[in-house]
């Protein structure tokens, strides 16, 4: 595969099954003492990988979870955050401007703050209540924080009883790394088609719907606009019948991500509209890339994880066909703003 480790890969993804114990251990002694709720607060591209976990709570627990933007939440009074409050923080390096005031001010309110990190010596490493350490990089994170998301979230379902099936679930997790290794092969011989459609359209739409909703929102964002200078609009796959569509004519590429929990007809109906009227349709269906021994329930939950890794082989291809490293910025971590 093009400009891939795969041994760096799969340490990184083993590292973030392994944290399962320690999560579920931060989560029980949290909800133990009293915590009223739970805060996913991250900022950026960190926070928008948190959504998935966010949407599966929601629907499966009554327990009151957040997940405001966090540069709002500091020029505000949210009074939801409060003593015990459980709050989650998502940031690779650790150093995060906004995320590491927001750590600050939860500590001073007394939440209990769950640090999702890659280097324990960092801002929010040493300042956080639980420190989950797990080193990777750009394009391996994805996968990461989807994970040690869902294990946050499946923590807390098995210990307020709203979950029956947490040890089978976290077990088949287990095979997850090589799961997702298959499906970078598998996707290898198509990546470079699809990223030489996205080097020849200046513009994107990109959407999905359900738990695929963010990592469309994660990558036109993320990747296609911060890493490739990519023009993108990503929409959900509800509102983009509530003004995209009008958009849509003869030369208008769009991109739509498929998961396979129960919003996928709402990205169905997008697929759909699409050819009816010119536009250039490009679909990436996690249904395409099979698994051994992993339950629908289980494949339904990782589907951004999956959408994320194969996507990843397809920006391996982009940056080399533009000649645009990933890694090249013009303003982000390099100006004041």
């Amino acid at each position: 595969m093009l400009n891939f480790d795969e041994a760096r890969f799969l340490s990184i993804q083993s590292g973030a099954v392994a944290l399962a114990a320690q999560l579920e251990a931060a989560v029980a002694g949290a909800l133990a003492a009293g915590a009223p709720n739970i805060h996913f607060l991250g900022t950026g591209g960190a926070a928008i990988l948190m959504r998935p976990a966010v949407q599966f709570l929601r629907r499966r627990s009554a327990f009151p979870v957040f997940d405001e933007l966090t540069a709002e939440l500091l020029v505000s009074e949210p009074r939801n955050l409060s003593r015990g409050s459980i709050v989650v923080m998502p940031s690779l390096s650790g150093t995060t401007g906004e995320s590491v005031q927001m750590m600050e001010m939860a500590r001073a309110r007394g939440a209990v703050v769950i640090a999702l990190v890659g280097d324990e010596a960092t801002p929010l490493g040493r300042g956080s209540d639980h420190v989950m350490v797990n080193a990777a990089a750009d394009d391996t994170s994805s996968e990461s924080f989807y994970v040690q998301s869902l294990l946050i979230a499946l923590s807390l379902l098995r210990h307020r009883g709203e979950i029956d099936n947490y040890d089978a679930l976290v077990a088949e997790m287990r095979t997850l790394p090589q799961q997702l290794l298959r499906m970078k092969q598998a996707m290898e011989p198509r990546a470079e088609g699809f990223a030489q459609l996205i080097a020849e359209h200046g513009y994107h739409i990109i959407t999905g719907a359900g738990n695929a909703w963010p990592q469309a929102f994660y990558y036109g964002m993320c990747i296609l606009e911060e890493m490739q200078w990519i023009r993108t609009r990503p929409v959900h796959g509800s509102d983009f019948f509530h003004g995209t569509l009008e958009l849509v004519e003869k030369g208008v590429s769009v991109i739509v991500l498929k998961g396979e929990d129960e919003m996928r007809p709402l990205a169905e109906r997008v697929e759909r509209f699409v050819p009816t009227v010119g536009g250039t349709l490009t679909t990436i269906d996690t249904a395409e890339f099979p698994t051994l021994g992993l339950s629908a329930e289980l494949r339904g939950l990782l589907s951004p994880a999956f959408l994320a890794t194969v996507l990843e082989r397809v920006s391996a291809h982009l940056e080399v066909l533009r000649d645009h490293p990933l890694t090249t910025r013009r303003y982000y971590r390099r100006v004041q703003y």
